[in-house]
Order: structure tokens, then C-alpha cells, then sequence
């Protein structure tokens, strides 16, 4: 792949100096400048990682853009239409997550880019981690069988005040957090039915909205696909708890994804699996497991943009013609949850 490709990063904030700009480090991509807001801020990360350009504007930024350049926006969703508005026809753009605030935004995003003929991805990184590659290998090669159960569950104190912003947004844990596993079901899956869910705040976390959730995606009857989380087990690390499992007809993989147990220092990852030995089932193995999902898995995100904008591919796997679905699930866990179950009498 051509990595001659330039990077122009909109936004400073602590996701591009802790995942963003070590990832592209690591895979030797090049960023040439950096925007934000706060200048200060763009000032300090651009030193920390030796950009060679802070803008004093966006509009600066697209400006002074290099010719080959894909615009890296890191930014609230609230600020993603008005930023891709300043942004030049048939631009590469890669968005953070999410894609608009609720479903009605990302429609609104997507009908931009289409109309702009830009090269649009959002950053659904989780599909890109090291450990979820493998997983894919592992099914791929048949080690499971059929895949017909997939749960998510996440048991940890997640530190929300590191994210300012999440305190004036009437949706938080599945628009910001969820949404990531709603994602990757969706890379593994397909899209589902229909989505059943519940999201409830939190008396200790009361200044924020929902902060546990249960979701499930339907696939019908004989595929299973759960998550559950909650980010207030504020309990010591004893058992806390955040694993992806994979169940097929032959064999199961269980990740753990240490990121997200005393964040943000974390614990080490994990994959384990275990296949059908004729009618018994074999010994669980362990698989080392190289790089993690923060920030290794953000290669992924940008590799796909480099990879469609050099026409490699005909458009990102993480393009916003797929994003939209996983949007679309979102804004249904939350119809669901608003709605409520089935009353007794």
C-alpha cells in the first residue's frame, strides 16, 4: 500500500494523542497538520508528536492541505455536518464515531458526502483490532463451526469525567460507547431484524444520561447476539469484567479486552478458544495476542481510507454506505428503550 498519502487531523482532543497519532506512528503514516479549536491544544499535541503544522483555522487547514491529503476528523458528532461542509468536494474524509448525534444526523451526513463525492469512513475501529482480526481467522479456518452466538459484556467503572463533553449529551452509552460492539456484531453478522434494548442512568452518575445497557440484536432464532454493560462497578478490580465471546456450532473464542478494566491504564488482552474434539470438546488454547484495541486497531480505520482513496478497493469497508446501519441500530436500541417492555397487565 502507498503510505505516501498525508493526514490533516481536525481536533486535539485526548482520543488523537492517545489512539489516533500513536497509531499512525506506529504504521509510519504521515500527518502534516494539525487544527483545533484551542490552539493551545493543537500546539501541545503537534509538539508531542512533531507535526510539522498547527492551522490557526479550518479553513486554513483545507487551504494549505497537501495534494494527497485524507482529513482525520476527531471531533463530537454534534460537529461533524458543519465540518464537513467547510471540507473540498471529493475530499477523504475519515469521522470519528459517532456519525451524527442520532440517526436523523448521520442521514443528514451521508446525503453531504454523496452530494460532495468525497471518500467518507467513519472510525468503527473496533472491527480493526489485532484480537478481532484473529478472531476472523479463526472462523475463517473453521475452528468454530457456524458462528450463531456472539455476547458482548462489559462489567467495569469507566471514567467518564476524562470526556468532557458527555456531560451536555442527552445520549452517552450506546451512542458513544455501544455502539462500538453494535458495530462489530454487524462486521460479523449482518444487519439484524430488529434490536431490543434498555439503557438506564446511574444514582451515582447522575449528571450523565444511561450508563448501562442491554441490547439485543435479532437474528432470529437460531442466532444469538447480546450486550450488556455497565460502566458504575465501582467495586475493585476483582470482577470487573469485559469480554467479547464467540460460540459456534464446533467451538468458542473468548477476548477479553483488558483496555477497558482500570481504564485507562488497563489490563492485558486475552484470546482463548476451543474446538470440538469428535464429540467432546477439546482443550481451550491460548493465543498470544500482538497490539490491542487502543490505539493498534485505529491502523485499520485509516489503512481502509488509504487503501479506497489509492482505488485499491472500491470503497472503505468502514464507509459511511455501511456506517448508516450500524446508526440505524442505535436509534432503534433507544426507540426500544424508550418504549419499555410489555406491561404485566
Amino acid at each position: 500500500m502507498n503510505q505516501s498519502k498525508s493526514i490533516v487531523i481536525i481536533g486535539a482532543g485526548g482520543i488523537v494523542n492517545t489512539a489516533h497519532l500513536p497509531a499512525y506512528k506506529l504504521a509510519g503514516y504521515q500527518v502534516a497538520g494539525i487544527y483545533d479549536v484551542n490552539k493551545e491544544k493543537a500546539q501541545t499535541t503537534a509538539a508531542n508528536f512533531q507535526i510539522p503544522q498547527v492551522y490557526d483555522s479550518l479553513q486554513q487547514a483545507v487551504d494549505q492541505a497537501p495534494g494527497s491529503v485524507i482529513f482525520d476528523v476527531a471531533v463530537p458528532g454534534s460537529e461533524i455536518i458543519n465540518i464537513l461542509q467547510h471540507l473540498p468536494a471529493q475530499a477523504a474524509v475519515l469521522m470519528q464515531k459517532p456519525m451524527g448525534n442520532d440517526y436523523k444526523e448521520a442521514q443528514e451526513i451521508l446525503q453531504l458526502t454523496r452530494h460532495k463525492k468525497m471518500i467518507a469512513g467513519v472510525n468503527f475501529q473496533l472491527r480493526y483490532a489485532p484480537y478481532i482480526n484473529t478472531v476472523r481467522q479463526l472462523i475463517r479456518r473453521g475452528a468454530i463451526g457456524e458462528l450463531c452466538d456472539i455476547e458482548v459484556h462489559v462489567n467495569v467503572f469507566t471514567p467518564w469525567h476524562l470526556w468532557t463533553f458527555l456531560f451536555e449529551s442527552p445520549r452517552v452509552e450506546i451512542l458513544y460507547h455501544s455502539i462500538h460492539y453494535i458495530d462489530l456484531v454487524r462486521s460479523f453478522l449482518g444487519n439484524p431484524f430488529g434490536v431490543y434494548a434498555k439503557t438506564v442512568r446511574h444514582p451515582n452518575m447522575f449528571q450523565l444520561a444511561s450508563v448501562r445497557s442491554n441490547i439485543i440484536m435479532d437474528y432470529g432464532d437460531m442466532v444469538r447476539a447480546n450486550i450488556l454493560t455497565n460502566h458504575c462497578h465501582q467495586f475493585g478490580l476483582k470482577h470487573q469484567a469485559s469480554y467479547i465471546k464467540f460460540e459456534g456450532t464446533r467451538g468458542a473464542i473468548q477476548v477479553t479486552m483488558g483496555v477497558l478494566i482500570n481504564y485507562p491504564q488497563g489490563m492485558p488482552d486475552s484470546i482463548e478458544y476451543v474446538s470440538m474434539n469428535g464429540p467432546a470438546a477439546g482443550e481451550w488454547k491460548t493465543i498470544p495476542v500482538e497490539g490491542t484495541w487502543f490505539p493498534h486497531a485505529f491502523i485499520g480505520s485509516m489503512e481502509q481510507m488509504m487503501l479506497a482513496v489509492d482505488k485499491a478497493i472500491p470503497e472503505p469497508d468502514n464507509s459511511v454506505e455501511d456506517c448508516i446501519d450500524t446508526m440505524a441500530c442505535v436509534e432503534a436500541a433507544y426507540k426500544s428503550s424508550e418504549q419499555g417492555g410489555i406491561p404485566l397487565h
